[in-house]
């Protein structure tokens, strides 16, 4: 015969570990882009947390691609809306066509030699598939419709640090729909 006990001891120990689970699930849910850093292409690291409250624009890149050209427009676009409070990061990666081949210093000669970029840019980084990096994951986790499909796809994380919106390669970053989500992000509390 089993003491009483023992068995409200036990069931109470089994309600308290779901209800540790559940927290702990709820928590995992509740996890915003603030918690993700990139290693920075000079060193050190982009940690989204620095940017906390403010919209951050993360956009995988590549020097080789026709797409390219649109560094002219994010720092555009960077230039415009910084003083208000948005952010943006390139995140160079070799995912797509093998267009992003060089290491760090050609990466840097493009972005900040040619295309003149005063925005953060991270290491190389793998965006897509089971090796990608922990904020991509994230991003496909929430928004599994706007995968990045090649360079230049832009996540908008908004001032509360969830996916705001996202845009594909093919929309150049100074687009009226970037500039008005951007904008929207802004002013969002």
């Amino acid at each position: 015969m089993m003491n009483r006990r023992h068995v409200l001891t036990t069931l109470l120990g089994g309600v308290a570990a779901v209800a540790a689970l559940s927290r702990a699930d709820a928590q995992a849910s509740r996890m915003t882009a603030y918690g993700f850093s990139f290693p920075g292409l000079k060193g050190g690291e982009i940690k989204l947390a620095d940017y906390a409250g403010k919209p951050i624009l993360v956009v995988n890149t590549a020097s080789q691609c026709g797409y390219t050209p649109q560094y002219a427009g994010l720092q555009e676009l960077w230039t415009e809306f910084r003083e208000r409070g948005l952010t943006v990061i390139g995140v160079p990666s070799n995912d797509f066509g093998n267009q992003e081949p060089g290491g760090p210093h050609e990466i840097d000669d493009i972005a900040h030699g040619r295309f003149g970029i005063s925005f953060p840019i991270a290491a190389k980084t793998v965006v897509k598939g089971p090796n990608a990096h922990p904020f991509y994951k994230w991003a496909a986790e929430a928004r599994p419709r706007d995968l990045p499909r090649w360079n230049f796809h832009k996540y908008l994380v908004g001032r509360d640090g969830y996916l705001a919106d996202a845009f594909g390669s093919e929309l150049e970053p100074m687009d009226t729909r970037v500039k008005t989500a951007v904008a929207r992000s802004l002013t969002a509390v």
